[in-house]
């Protein structure tokens, strides 16, 4: 399942989350994030339980953007415990991105 997270939802889904969650941070009109949309869609289900798998759009969230000095889109955050513990910028391929979010599940 994929979340979409905003400043009223945040810190209870990611911030306090039992979970590791990974954090997209991407805009409708971006054409990297348009790119990484399947393969994100395709984490969260691969995932589902084990990370949480969520977006932040850039436009309707600029404050959460902003918090986290987000630049450039996409942007992913890998966070757990509450702690920002990995992060990407730009598109990936599949097995890049499942590579990290295995890294996050074994810290």
């Amino acid at each position: 399942m994929e979340y979409q997270f905003t400043k009223d939802n945040f810190n209870e889904e990611v911030m306090n989350s039992d979970i590791p969650v990974m954090v997209d941070f991407y805009a409708d009109w971006c054409g990297p994030c348009q790119m990484m949309l399947p393969i994100v869609d395709e984490m969260a289900s691969k995932y589902d339980g084990k990370v949480k798998i969520g977006k932040v759009n850039t436009d309707q969230q600029p404050a959460l953007a902003g918090k986290f000095g987000v630049m450039s889109i996409p942007s992913f955050f890998f966070i757990k415990n509450g702690k920002v513990v990995d992060s990407a910028v730009g598109g990936m391929s599949k097995n890049a991105l499942a590579t990290k979010i295995d890294a996050l599940i074994e810290r």
